[in-house]
């Protein structure tokens, strides 16, 4: 049943990839929005979600405020984080995204189409000045999305952070706002084949983080900060403070 429910999952994504990517290229050409873009991702996330058979359950809505930019922060455990927040993030938001993903055929253009900012890790000037665009995107009334630790857990659990959202952040003076993802390393692990394991994704929005006022001097207490408030939401064994048989 996992090969059928696989097999199916990666016929989806080509196909939805293609169609909605297409989509999305097409309503920012014709309204110069990203809105009507958003939307298609929006429905991208959810298709691969029900291709997949898994079920995102969310907490802590309440902590958003769609009307104030801000960036949210979260753990990276494996490729359904991103299926995740697209589908139930409700608000319109941008990715900060490694460059090589834009090169992926109409997967790429279409992130272009949706603003969402590449940063190349490998050449420190250009991601600065990648930063310094996420930074004015966001003081111009846009929230971000980042993942912290730079790329998927190997095993699951929380790795280092780096610094360069954080540095957003200060750059913008906008709150950081930690989503802790629990679950989503069992769906589809970094090295563990290719067949997808349908289950449940835990999603915990936190409270904001104020970053107004603070200055480059605060970047490692802020650092702590958004790693404490992600970890309140993540079983023992995925680094987080929450015994492994509980429920997040």
């Amino acid at each position: 049943m996992k090969t059928l429910r696989s097999v199916f999952f990666y016929f989806t994504i080509v196909w939805s990839t293609i169609l909605l990517g297409a989509s999305a290229v097409i309503l920012f050409y014709t309204t110069r929005k990203h809105a009507a873009p958003h939307a298609c991702s929006r429905l991208w996330g959810k298709v691969h979600l029900w291709a997949a058979g898994v079920r995102v359950e969310v907490k802590g809505l309440e902590n958003i405020d769609p009307t104030k930019p801000c960036i949210y922060a979260a753990n990276h455990q494996s490729w359904f984080d991103i299926f995740a927040i697209l589908a139930k993030l409700p608000v319109e938001f941008r990715w900060l995204a490694k460059e090589e993903l834009f090169k992926i055929p109409i997967l790429g253009i279409a992130m272009t189409a949706n603003g969402y900012i590449p940063i190349d890790r490998s050449d420190r000037r250009k991601a600065f000045a990648s930063l310094n665009r996420a930074a004015l995107i966001v003081r111009n009334g846009a929230s971000i999305v980042i993942f912290p630790e730079g790329t998927r857990s190997p095993d699951g659990v929380l790795q280092d952070f780096r610094m360069g959202g954080f540095v957003l952040a200060l750059k913008s003076q906008q709150p950081i706002v930690p989503i802790s993802i629990s679950g989503s390393y069992r769906i589809l692990p970094k090295h563990g084949g290719w067949k997808i394991h349908p289950g449940v994704i835990q999603l915990t929005i936190g409270a904001p983080i104020p970053t107004a006022g603070l200055t480059s001097k605060d970047r490692e207490d802020l650092v702590q900060a958004v790693r404490q408030a992600i970890r309140a939401h993540l079983t023992e064994r995925e680094g987080g403070l929450l015994p492994d048989h509980s429920s997040v």
